[in-house]
């Protein structure tokens, strides 16, 4: 069995190695390259599929790229909110390297995004759907285009039916239609562009769906009209489309909006499935599907998993995860090795044989996944929740100039009396033992520790191969193995905290 690292360095060089050896197979012309297609749902957790055993979910497309391409059944976002995650999904980096610390905070400009490195190598690039990690106007450091997408119609958060994007960091501009479906239109037609500049396309789509407030079409709501009794005596808070402040409404009738934009979505993925099929793009076109974090306590029923959105537990953190690539993926696979979307980016460096970005990474190349040879990850996951409410009490310096985080693309929900929405991110002050608090978890090939991850502090030991649903806690059973773990983690903290410093940016 592998072992485990106990320092960083040794950590980092186990890494390294096992992206040499992946580095096999690769494309021997541009011609070769493959095209990629990276979808991401917004609050999709892993239970919410037809395919992981949802008992009222309707994911036809899902369910059919999981049982005929690689099946990804411990895949997990970088964090349990959106922001963060999206950075994770661009840097392969942890997002509290970047400061992008919770909902609305930026990347920072001097990362280097999967989208810089693809177009290095020769791909055209373009962004889709919901940005967050920064405005997406023209003048923005953080838009798109800054982050090395040749296009993007994006939005500076989410957005419902009838959305306002921007299109390459023009005013807003408002489209007509279910939002999934237009995201996967715009999508296509990045695609023929790409073909008639006779080049390998990356396009990003992150979905607005389905995180709330709900709508549906009625083709898709009426799937939903006959939701279990039990529904209807729970209440639920969300945003109400009407007035954009939060509202109280029963549960069977939220579900039944939130999950008409699953199935929405879903169709969507199907539409892009059975375009690439007819201009023959099929074979060679990698897609990847993830959710970005967990289930919100406006989706919660028919939940296997402990935990919901903005924690440390499996619900917060385990997404659908799907690759479907014909060309190198002929037969169905599953996988059981954990993966994270911080793999993303060295996975495709290795796919076009591009240079790692020369920094400290989290995440590991899944090459080997999908050449059905990797049976264990060689390193631990680490997930951490900064305590960016401690760094503003102490007044740090933002990062960016007052004009720079203001966003400019409207949405339904309101917060702090405005339908756009600001950004945030700082300088690190000096490091004190405070900046190393805030919910934490490192999970291995086996077991997962966690610390303060509920409403109380404290330290929990999971035996994930044994105990999914994380009910017993080992802490007192295995203190050895939760000693261990603990090192790893604030190992990885400290090197966390000399990034978010700043000192990867000094070359």
């Amino acid at each position: 069995m592998f072992q485990f690292p106990t320092s960083l360095h040794s950590l980092w060089r186990s890494i390294a190695l096992t992206t040499v050896i992946a580095l096999t197979c690769l494309p021997a012309s541009a011609a070769e390259l493959p095209n990629i297609v990276l979808l991401m749902g917004d609050d999709h957790g892993w239970d919410e599929t037809a395919y992981n055993g949802h008992p009222h979910l309707k994911t036809p497309v899902l369910d059919e790229m999981a049982a005929t391409g690689l099946r990804l059944d411990r895949f997990y976002s970088g964090h349990p909110t959106c922001s963060p995650t999206r950075t994770s999904f661009l840097t392969g980096r942890h997002p509290n390297r970047s400061g992008t610390f919770a909902p609305g905070w930026t990347i920072r400009p001097q990362e280097i995004s999967i989208a810089q490195i693809m177009a290095k190598a020769g791909y055209h690039t373009g962004h889709f759907g919901k940005w967050h990690l920064g405005p997406v106007k023209a003048d923005s450091p953080t838009n798109p285009g800054k982050m090395g997408f040749h296009e993007w119609l994006s939005h500076d958060n989410f957005f419902e039916m009838n959305p306002m994007l921007s299109r390459n960091g023009g005013p807003p501009v408002k489209f007509e239609g279910e939002g999934s479906e237009i995201m996967i239109d715009e999508t296509i037609r990045f695609i023929e562009t790409s073909k008639k500049k006779k080049k390998p396309f990356l396009a990003v789509v992150w979905f607005g769906s389905p995180h709330e407030p709900y709508s549906g079409l009625e083709k898709d709501l009426a799937l939903y009209d006959d939701l279990p009794e039990e529904y209807q005596q729970r209440v639920v808070k969300l945003t109400s489309n009407k007035t954009g402040k939060q509202v109280k409404r029963r549960l069977d009738k939220v579900l039944r909006e939130r999950y008409a934009e699953i199935t929405a979505m879903d169709r969507s993925i199907g539409t892009l499935r059975n375009y690439l099929k007819k201009e023959g793009l099929r074979e060679n076109t990698l897609v990847w599907y993830c959710g970005d974090n967990g289930v919100p306590a406006s989706g919660e029923a028919a939940l296997t998993l402990r935990g919901l959105k903005a924690t440390m537990y499996e619900g917060g953190i385990r997404v659908p995860g799907i690759i479907e690539w014909p060309a190198r993926i002929p037969k169905p696979m599953i996988s059981p090795v954990n993966s994270v979307t911080s793999d993303i980016l060295p996975t495709l460096c290795d796919l076009v044989g591009q240079a790692l970005p020369d920094r400290p990474l989290d995440g590991i190349s899944l090459i080997p996944m999908i050449d059905g040879k990797m049976t264990e990850r060689p390193s631990p996951i680490c997930f951490w929740g900064y305590d960016y409410v401690n760094l503003r009490s102490r007044n740090p310096k933002p990062w960016f100039k007052p004009d720079e985080v203001v966003g400019t693309t409207p949405l339904v929900k309101i917060l702090n009396g405005r339908f756009t929405r600001h950004f945030e991110n700082y300088q690190q002050p000096e490091i004190t033992e405070q900046d190393y608090s805030g919910s934490r978890s490192i999970l291995d090939n086996r077991y997962k520790l966690v610390i303060d991850g509920g409403k109380e502090p404290g330290k929990e030991l999971f035996d994930m191969r044994e105990d999914p649903a994380e009910k017993n806690n080992l802490i007192k059973d295995k203190p050895e193995v939760a000693k261990k773990l603990e090192k790893q983690l604030r190992e990885w903290q400290e090197s966390v905290m000399k990034s978010v410093s700043g000192a990867d940016y000094k070359d």
